[in-house]
């Protein structure tokens, strides 16, 4: 099975616990990948699929974000899809541990927390949302795509990061509890 075609199964199977937006979405990106067959490459000059997860520390009632170097803003961990890549949940966990320095991240299982849509400097990102769990005792490390790395309580990330980001802690708490 291609990436597209399991980012399809993905979202076809996917049902959103909210209803902010979420549903209409999931429809948006389903037509999104109905039109492009390109629609997981960076090279759809239109815009594509994207994979990012939150890196969340239960015990520690915190979450990880980067610095992005390019967009200096705080965000989770994320980006591109790449051609290894066989699922939207591999990507994600490949850029989550890739950005954060993390060995042992593991997805919260049932699938996408949240859908993002948002412009980049590059084009739109129809990025679909994970949350990684870290290991107890994890020890991040920058990589060359952030300019720094800290760790946030679930209340201070709206002081640091945009309202995706918010939303995507909120998500990402309610499942794994204060």
């Amino acid at each position: 099975m291609s990436l597209h075609e399991s980012a399809t199964r993905t979202l076809t199977e996917w049902s959103p616990g909210t209803d902010d937006g979420q549903e209409e979405l999931r429809r948006d990106y389903l037509a999104y990948l109905r039109a492009h067959e390109d629609a997981m490459w960076k090279a759809c000059s239109d815009g594509h699929l994207t994979a990012s997860a939150l890196v969340v520390d239960p015990a520690g009632g915190r979450v990880l974000l980067t610095l992005h170097r390019k967009l200096k803003m705080w965000l989770q961990m994320g980006g591109h899809c790449e051609p290894e890549d066989t699922t939207l949940a591999e990507a994600a966990l490949r850029e989550a541990q890739e950005e954060s320095g993390i060995d042992g991240l593991t997805l919260l299982p049932g699938g996408p927390l949240r859908l993002d849509r948002h412009l980049t400097p590059c084009t739109w990102h129809l990025d679909v949302q994970y949350a990684a769990l870290a290991p107890e005792g994890a020890l991040e490390r920058v990589s060359e795509e952030s300019l720094d790395l800290r760790w946030y309580g679930y209340d201070e990330v709206a002081a640091a990061a945009d309202e995706s980001v918010v939303r995507l802690t909120e998500s990402a708490r309610a499942l794994v509890g204060d």
